[in-house]
């Protein structure tokens, strides 16, 4: 069965039934959020432990999400070529693997090298999961599959920082890589034999674009680096503008290249799907605003606020409990009124719950924080699985998996922009008013400054979000999208 070569699939195409490549999907989709959400909560804790500053142990978050980013289209053109199994099971093996190494870290470059090896795991398991409901599922039931696999990334999200807190102060940050070894390798081998023969075990003969995968990672790391590292360099200095002419070159030499090679890394065809493009956009921008709240709020209420780590988890944990309360509701709404009146109003919610939070003090109550951190989470709630419908029901059938890994790659730029926004914001104000002094330890005598630094940062956050409003609005009405994107798979 594995070795037969199709460009495409037939609804009749035997395997196994949809709620168990769901399930499936689901061991990977938690395993992947449940790292991530720890890890945040994590990493006041793990910067005073290596003995680092903000502006290094940022990147124990940023290189993660930038290798996923980098190569989340190349592993999904991979899983087209090759089949969503054979990216999906060795994704978590390499997976497991890279949290092993994380934990056995002993310093702030041999943790961020670490979560790099663990991100080429997540980006393949990320470049495979929307494809394998998309192929599972009917379009008339995609909104609530995708609703529900939102759940399933709710409950990582709001499980992890809790966890995470616990873990912590009862063990060590260590650990909190740990635990996805033993998850990883036994997921990999009920993926590897249940998969096998399916749909998502099918193969392609045609070629890869490695040159398209190069410039494509160019492109987009040099340029990460430069404008985090921008503040500190002198946005006019050689450094900076070497890195961001690497960049340029890249991404012009990307759009040369796949001008040429059929069928291309990037398709040009799916791009001018209007349904596909400004969903797409959207999704990058709603992960902006939400990532500067996420990156922040661990570090202003460990510090300024004096919060334990334990109790910071669990108001880290509100908005993604709004996120797993709501995800299916949105879903199953998007699939009768679609998705351009909810992910505009969810991103005006994200927006007005950033703003909010930039007006924190110091001696902000748990109060004060929880109801803007709820805002935030139902408007997340309110766009993510109605912004992933319309998004994978709007493209040919043979280019799900493109169109996956293209989504993943969205939402993983908008958390690497968010958390490079954040970062930049934030260590540029407090290196101007603190007089070149990068933030490395709290004390009382600089609550001022890091006040300054973080309002500034949340409310270009809340911006960010406003602008998605407008091209959420812009997408247009999705009339029979859906069954159209099914008659053009055949």
């Amino acid at each position: 069965m594995r070795a037969r070569a199709t460009a495409g699939h037939s609804e009749d195409t035997p395997g196994p039934n949809r709620w168990v490549v769901f399930a499936l999907v689901s061991i990977g989709i938690f395993m992947s959020t449940l790292d991530g959400s720890i890890v945040n909560i994590a990493l006041p804790v793990i910067m005073e432990d290596l003995n680092s500053s903000l502006s290094v142990i940022e990147w124990v978050m940023m290189i993660y999400l930038l290798t996923v980013s980098s190569l989340l289209l190349s592993f999904g053109r991979l899983s087209d070529i090759r089949g969503r199994r054979w990216v999906y099971s060795r994704g978590l093996l390499i997976f497991a693997a890279g949290s092993l190494f994380c934990g056995m870290a002993s310093t702030a470059r041999w943790l961020i090298a670490a979560r790099a090896f663990q991100g080429v795991g997540a980006a393949m398991i990320m470049s495979c999961t929307p494809a394998l409901v998309a192929d599972a599922f009917p379009a008339a039931e995609r909104g609530k599959a995708l609703g529900m696999m939102g759940t399933v990334v709710a409950s990582g999200l709001t499980l992890g920082p809790a966890l995470g807190g616990w873990i912590v102060s009862i063990l060590s940050w260590q650990f909190i890589f740990y635990i996805n070894v033993p998850i990883g390798i036994v997921a990999a081998w009920i993926v590897a034999r249940i998969l096998k023969g399916s749909a998502a075990d099918e193969i392609r003969p045609e070629p890869f674009d490695w040159a398209g995968a190069l410039l494509l990672t160019f492109s987009l790391a040099p340029f990460i680096y430069a404008v985090s590292r921008g503040y500190d360099w002198g946005y006019g200095s050689l450094s900076f503008l070497l890195l961001c002419g690497l960049s340029a070159a890249a991404l012009i030499g990307l759009v040369i290249a796949e001008r040429h090679i059929d069928p291309p890394l990037i398709d040009p065809a799916i791009l001018k799907i209007r349904m596909f493009t400004l969903p797409l956009i959207s999704a990058m921008i709603l992960f902006v605003g939400l990532f500067v709240l996420i990156f922040l709020m661990p570090f202003f209420m460990i510090h300024p606020m004096g919060v334990p780590v334990q109790h910071a988890g669990y108001v880290m944990v509100i908005p993604f409990f709004f996120l797993f309360l709501l995800s299916p509701i949105s879903g199953s709404l998007s699939d009768r009124i679609g998705s351009r009146v909810l992910c505009t109003v969810g991103l005006g919610g994200l927006s007005a719950g950033l703003f909010f939070l930039s007006r924190l003090t110091p001696d902000a109550g748990f109060i004060d924080i929880g109801w803007p951190m709820a805002l935030a989470g139902v408007g997340t709630a309110i766009f993510v699985p109605p912004n992933n419908a319309a998004i994978m029901s709007a493209v040919p059938r043979p280019r799900v998996g493109v169109a996956s890994a293209t989504l993943a790659a969205s939402r993983n730029l908008g958390m690497v922009f968010g958390v490079t926004l954040a970062g930049t914001l934030f260590n540029t104000i407090f290196h101007h008013l603190s007089g070149g002094k990068e933030f490395k330890t709290y004390s009382p005598e600089i609550a001022s400054t890091f006040m300054t630094a973080f309002e500034y940062a949340m409310l270009a956050g809340a911006a960010v979000a406003a602008l998605g409003m407008i091209t959420s609005a812009l997408r247009g009405k999705e009339s029979r999208i859906r069954e159209k994107g099914e008659n053009k798979g055949g």
